[in-house]
C-alpha cells in the first residue's frame, strides 16, 4: 500500500489496490510522504469508507479522535458481540468514538447531561439500548467508572442510526419522536394502550423502523397490485383510516408521501397490532 495523503503521525491515507483505506497506527504517518509504501508493521487499524463514505472526510474524523478511544470502542464492541457491526460499518465505529471522547470530557468536567427522548429510547429501541448498556459497561470496565448509566441512551441511538445512510443523528431523534407520535395517535383512536414492551407492539415498531429507513432512501414499497391493495382497505376499514392519518403525520413531520402500497402495509400492521392488544385488555378483564 502506497501513502495518498498524512493527516497526523497516526492517521494517513492510502492506496490499497483500486481502492482507498484509511490506516491508524502510532507513527504510521510520521515523516511519511504521499507516493512512499505504508510501512505494514505500524499498522493497528484499517477503516474502509463504505455506503458512498468520503475517504477523505472519514480519515479526518479519525485524525480527530485519539488512537486509545477508538481502540477502547472497538475492544468494547468485539466483547459485547457488536464484532461484525464494527468490522462491516466504520463509520459507526468512529461516531461511537468520537461520542465516547466528549463523554469522558465530560466526565472529567463533572458535567451532566440529559438525554432527551430518553424514556421512548428504552421502551422503543430495546435491544440497541441493552447493546449499549453493555458496551458503557464494557468500557467503564477499563475507565473504572467514568461512563455514565445514561450515555447508554446515546450509544443506542447511534447504533439505531447505523441503519441510515447519514451520520447525521438529527434523523435518528425525529423516528423516534414520531414513532412515539403515530403509538399515541393509534391508542386514541382505538381507545386501548399498546404495551410497548410487547412481542407485537415490537414487531410494529420494526416496521416503522424499516419504512423510515425506506423513506430515508426514497425506495418505497410501490409494487403491490392495486386490488391487493383496495383488498386491504375493504377487509380493514378502521385500521385503514389509522394509517391514513398516520400518512398525514409522516406527510407533516418528513415532508414524505407515502405509497398506496406502503399505507396498505401499515394497515395490516395496525389491524395485527390493535387486535392483540384488544385480546389482552379482554383477558386481563376476565382474570380481574
Amino acid at each position: 500500500m502506497d501513502v495518498l495523503r498524512v493527516f497526523n503521525n497516526n492517521v494517513v491515507l492510502a492506496k490499497d489496490g483500486n481502492g482507498e483505506v484509511i490506516l491508524t497506527g502510532r507513527g504510521i504517518g510520521f515523516q511519511a510522504k504521499p507516493g512512499q509504501h505504508v510501512d505494514d508493521a505500524k499498522i493497528v487499524r484499517r477503516f474502509v469508507p463504505a455506503d458512498g463514505k468520503d475517504p477523505d472526510h472519514m480519515a479526518q474524523q479519525v485524525a480527530g479522535i485519539p488512537p486509545e478511544i477508538i481502540r477502547l470502542v472497538t475492544d468494547a464492541m468485539n466483547r459485547t458481540g457488536l464484532k461484525e457491526q464494527a468490522d462491516r460499518q466504520p463509520a459507526l465505529v468512529l461516531a461511537l468514538s468520537d461520542h465516547v471522547c466528549g463523554a469522558i470530557r465530560r466526565s472529567q468536567n463533572k458535567q451532566t447531561i440529559e438525554y432527551p427522548l430518553e424514556a421512548e429510547v428504552r421502551s422503543l429501541y430495546a435491544s440497541e439500548y441493552a447493546k449499549g448498556k453493555a458496551l458503557v459497561d464494557a468500557m467503564n470496565t477499563y475507565l473504572g467508572g467514568a461512563l455514565p448509566d445514561c450515555e447508554a441512551v446515546a450509544l443506542a441511538l447511534h447504533l439505531v442510526n447505523a441503519g441510515f445512510s447519514t451520520g447525521d443523528l438529527s434523523a435518528t431523534y425525529t423516528m423516534t419522536g414520531v414513532i412515539q407520535q403515530m403509538l399515541t395517535v393509534i391508542e386514541g383512536y382505538y381507545g386501548i394502550n399498546l404495551d410497548q414492551r410487547s412481542v407485537n407492539v415490537a414487531r410494529f415498531i420494526t416496521h416503522l423502523r424499516y419504512l423510515f429507513v425506506r423513506i430515508h432512501q426514497h425506495e418505497q414499497l410501490d409494487d403491490e397490485p392495486e386490488p391487493i391493495v383496495e383488498s386491504i382497505k375493504t377487509s380493514y376499514p378502521k385500521a385503514s383510516d389509522c394509517a391514513n392519518k398516520l400518512a398525514i403525520i409522516i406527510k407533516m413531520r418528513l415532508n414524505a408521501s407515502l405509497s398506496q402500497a406502503e399505507i396498505a402495509y401499515l394497515t395490516l400492521h395496525i389491524a395485527r397490532v390493535t387486535s392483540h392488544a384488544a385480546e389482552s385488555h379482554e383477558n386481563d378483564n376476565i382474570n380481574a
